[in-house]
């Protein structure tokens, strides 16, 4: 049931290609997924499932095999190129390098659906393309020459210019690829910002679950056979995001929501410890290979302690106290200890 008429909605939609004897390769089929305005939308699946010939077929770069596409209640393939145009913008995973070319001017570029045919900027498209670059945060920028930028710069550029564009939808392909993880967070954060500063309908595709699951409204997570729509929260409760990689060895863990191989389980250690310093001692210590468990009558018993700042890291060993600096030494102790207890054959 639909409690918000959306802007985006597709029915039995199969996406492809015509090939040159005429004869369809279907790469995806039965697609029935939906978007709200102001919604952030990510796509999360698997190399070649088909993420970016869906981008595509939804930005109107390719045709459909069949079924429909409805942008605002109008079947997309009604639309005038034009229309379209004005209603929905494509930021392409390729990086754009043109020696040369200004940011303003890369920014200006997305005024084309509403220049007249010479693309003459009048003052009011010269307001939105610096309106644009404020709200992508590019601001001082402008002369800047969009080859000699860093990757995260640009991304904000091909994003300003679909803000300059004025459409009601925005589709990015991979839009964090290329960049550092500071990059990838700074950029979907803007995309979080825009959809719901300015009622936007934003759909990326990405391989970066951790940050689809803290930032995105709604997720279309692509399965070979089945593309399953939801909020993250909808997905990790239902435990359908175990199913990208249900062949392969990778789980994905509910209760740190990211996918983890599963650790082969070298010796069992109590444990006494709270806070922070415990949460990450604790951490280590499963790192590398150990069932972590409340202190008892083990055999080796960790204790955390923090005073004045300082972290107090002691082991009991048998009748031994050994005391650590760092999570690094008592680690490559404990390595040590149990990795004696494991035959090489």
């Amino acid at each position: 049931m639909e409690y918000i008429k959306p802007v985006l909605l597709t029915k039995n939609l199969e996406i492809g290609f015509v090939l040159n004897n005429h004869k369809k390769k279907i790469v995806y089929s039965d697609i029935n997924i939906s978007a709200a305005k102001g919604e952030l939308v990510a796509i999360i699946g698997q190399n070649g499932v088909g993420k970016s010939t869906l981008l595509r077929t939804l930005a109107n770069l390719q045709k459909s095999l069949s079924g429909e596409i409805l942008i605002k209640g109008a079947e997309i393939n009604e639309l005038k190129r034009i229309e379209a145009a004005r209603i929905i913008s494509f930021v392409s995973t390729e990086p754009v390098r043109i020696a040369n070319l200004k940011v303003f001017d890369l920014v200006a570029l997305g005024r084309f659906p509403h220049t007249n045919w010479a693309g003459r900027l009048k003052q009011h498209d010269r307001k939105l393309v610096q309106g644009a670059i404020r709200l992508a945060g590019l601001e001082g920028f402008e002369q800047k020459s969009v080859a000699e930028i860093s990757d995260g710069e640009r991304q904000r550029v091909m994003i300003a210019r679909t803000l300059a564009q004025e459409t009601d939808i925005v589709i990015l392909d991979e839009p964090t690829a290329f960049l550092d993880l500071p990059g990838k967070y700074e950029i979907v954060r803007i995309l979080n910002d825009l959809a719901a500063n300015t009622g936007k309908t934003i759909i990326f595709s990405t391989h970066d679950l951790n940050i689809a699951m803290h930032r995105a409204d709604k997720i279309w997570l692509m399965l070979p056979h089945e593309i399953v729509s939801g909020a993250p929260e909808d997905l990790v409760l239902t435990d359908r995001f175990a199913d990208i990689f249900k062949d392969s060895e990778l789980q994905f863990d509910v209760h740190k929501g990211d996918f983890l191989l599963p650790v082969d389980f070298i010796g069992e250690i109590g444990f006494l410890g709270k806070g922070l310093a415990g949460l990450w001692t604790k951490k280590a210590l499963e790192r590398i290979g150990l069932r972590v468990v409340e202190a008892g009558k083990q055999k080796h018993i960790i204790t955390i302690n923090e005073k004045n700042g300082v972290i107090q890291l002691r082991l009991k060993t048998g009748d031994k106290k050994i005391e650590f600096d760092s999570i690094y030494q008592l680690s490559l102790f404990l390595k040590s200890i149990f990795s004696r207890q494991i035959p090489m054959h």
